[in-house]
């Protein structure tokens, strides 16, 4: 039954529902929207239109405005722990940092020696360090990135990088194309989504689930939910640990017992969302050519303090 553009497949989903939880657009004009991120400090969301080479960004106060200009085909955005952008640069096969001045500098954009494929989705743990995942996508056309030849032998990795101490390290090489990525409210768990099916017919289109171990090791991988139709791209999840994953027609909502709650229905394919709003109740689209908003009874994860 549908509540708001929203459909309810199992009666827990309605503890998240307000009597304004229905979902508006707020602009358009992107080609392709990725990697949205909120920023307190401008009270604005800002996220990647991929094909135009740019950011954007979205405020109450001026509507929707160019932030960055090229953006070296940005892609994944989110804050570190002094709520600077971390950026996954696809034309830099790189992973950048936006300074407080405005300047972006280079984090990592190499693996022994050997140049990243290029950066999709990233998060920042509690303790500083940078996990991020470089499928090829922006190495196989000049659509969102310069086409090359990957120099990591075709392998799509899961990275861990400390900018304290430079390291950059695999955590999972068992993806075909590794795509979005979050960690649980408590970080002991980090969920993956694997979108080979993107360019491969009988490729996968699912999300998985791995405990964090001492030693920032990863292990008992697990298939979590296979998403349909279309691919899981980007996902973020609330302070209970229900996940929000992209999909071809909207929004699917899952428990963290992997029951499919309901579907934000959304006219656009998504690329991704993000929590935003003073209270970080408010869920933020990135669809397709738009951005879009709705408000729910619930708050995005927040990391624990390390």
């Amino acid at each position: 039954m549908g509540f708001g553009g929203i459909v309810v497949f199992d009666a827990r989903l309605r503890s998240i529902l307000r009597a304004d939880s229905t979902l508006e657009r707020l602009c358009t004009g992107a080609i392709w929207s990725e990697g949205p991120v909120w920023i307190d400090a401008r009270q604005a969301l800002v996220w990647s239109d991929i094909p135009n080479n740019r950011m954007l960004a979205w405020s109450a106060a001026t509507g929707m405005t160019v932030f960055r200009a090229p953006s070296n085909f940005s892609n994944g955005n989110t804050l570190d722990r002094e709520g600077r952008i971390v950026t996954c640069e696809h034309g830099r096969r790189c992973v950048s940092r936006t300074g407080d001045d405005g300047s972006v500098e280079i984090l990592v954009d190499r693996y022994r020696g050997r140049r990243l494929n290029s950066p999709n989705d990233v998060v920042v743990k509690s303790d500083g360090t940078i996990w991020f995942t470089d499928p090829s996508y922006g190495i196989m056309s000049n659509r969102e990135g310069y086409e090359a030849p990957s120099e990591l032998d075709d392998c799509c990795y899961v990275f861990r990088f400390d900018p304290a101490s430079g390291e950059l390290a695999v955590v999972e090489d068992s993806f075909a194309k590794p795509n979005g990525l979050a960690f649980s409210p408590d970080e002991r768990r980090l969920y993956v989504t694997d979108t080979s099916a993107s360019h491969d017919p009988a490729g996968l289109h699912h999300l998985r689930c791995f405990d964090v171990l001492p030693g920032n090791r990863l292990g008992n991988g697990r298939v979590f939910a296979v998403i349909e139709p279309g691919l899981p791209d980007g996902f973020r999840i609330d302070e209970a640990e229900r996940l929000y994953v992209s999909a071809e027609d909207g929004i699917h909502v899952y428990a963290s017992d992997a029951t499919l709650l309901g579907k934000i229905a959304v006219p656009e394919r998504t690329g991704n969302c993000a929590w935003g709003g003073p209270l970080r109740d408010t869920l933020y689209i990135a669809a397709s050519t738009s951005l879009y908003r709705i408000r729910l009874d619930t708050h995005g994860a927040t990391r624990p303090h390390a």
